[in-house]
């Protein structure tokens, strides 16, 4: 039996990492498509598309995961095809994007922050594919490429949003600094060894009875999503965003209050309480 089981996993293994399944692979060749027509957009000033595009390919990203896990046609092929068209969408698309956008006045400046992003999203989709085979699935060890795009494309969409209902005179140039900033910081969140949720498993709270108050949170979440999607996907890139480097803060602080805590010894105990039981004299 104990050979049968051995010889299974064996199979496993090598059917991991020699099958081709193509129902995965169109998502992801979606997914590359998405990013491959928003670098054209972006070339030609269509910011706002390009953008949207990109959310786009984040959407067939997450869907061909999720199809290859419901399907059960993981494959070794899967993970690089997917490692790949990640570059293009969520790498050269974005940076290329956000130079193209307001960066470009910057000269070298401009497409060095560029580069470095695409660089550091490189490393990233490399460091996750070594690591695949022994990493946590409910984390993941820096910002994930796909939310490091996400966060540029919403910015634009955000940016746009700003400009048509509060002031149509707000000057771009204004945001070549925090953007440049921006791209720094996404670039070093992804090669960080922060952790951040993956979301590949459903968190307990949403299979549980009786959450009728978290499903009016939802149902009010999408209504916001619906009715301004632009605010609604900006805030919930960023919340994704930061909420990495503040969950790493918040448990070294509760780790060292642990750690700082004193403990109580029996003897301790008894003297306190022998202490408050005396009479003062």
């Amino acid at each position: 039996m104990k050979m049968n089981k051995k010889a299974k996993s064996q199979a496993e293994r090598e059917r991991w990492h020699k099958g081709v399944y193509v129902l995965p692979n169109i998502f992801t060749t979606l997914n590359m498509f998405c990013g491959f027509v928003a670098i054209i957009y972006a070339m030609e000033g269509l910011f706002e598309k390009s953008a949207m595009l990109l959310i786009a390919a984040m959407a067939f990203d997450i869907l061909d995961g999720k199809v290859a896990r419901a399907t059960h046609t993981t494959s070794r092929f899967g993970v690089e095809y997917d490692s790949l068209a990640d570059l293009v969408s969520f790498g050269m698309a974005p940076g290329l994007m956000a130079y193209l956008w307001v960066l470009e006045p910057l000269g070298k400046f401009g497409w060095l922050a560029a580069m470095i992003f695409l660089a550091c999203g490189a490393l990233r989709l490399a460091r996750f594919n070594t690591n695949a085979a022994t990493a946590d699935s409910r984390w993941f060890t820096g910002l994930p490429i796909p939310a490091a795009a996400g966060m540029l494309a919403t910015t634009i969409l955000f940016s746009h949003k700003i400009h048509l209902v509060i002031n149509p005179e707000i000057p771009r140039f204004l945001l070549i600094y925090p953007l440049l900033a921006a791209l720094y910081i996404l670039s070093f969140l992804m090669v960080s060894s922060i952790k951040y949720v993956s979301f590949k498993k459903v968190p307990p709270i949403l299979t549980r009875e009786k959450n009728f108050n978290l499903l009016v949170i939802a149902v009010l979440l999408l209504v916001f999503i619906f009715q301004e999607p632009a605010v609604a996907l900006f805030t919930l890139n960023l919340l994704y965003v930061i909420s990495g480097p503040v969950s790493t803060v918040y448990r070294r602080y509760a780790r060292r209050e642990t750690v700082d805590q004193p403990l109580k010894t029996p003897d301790t105990e008894i003297n306190n309480t022998d202490h408050q039981s005396s009479p003062h004299i």
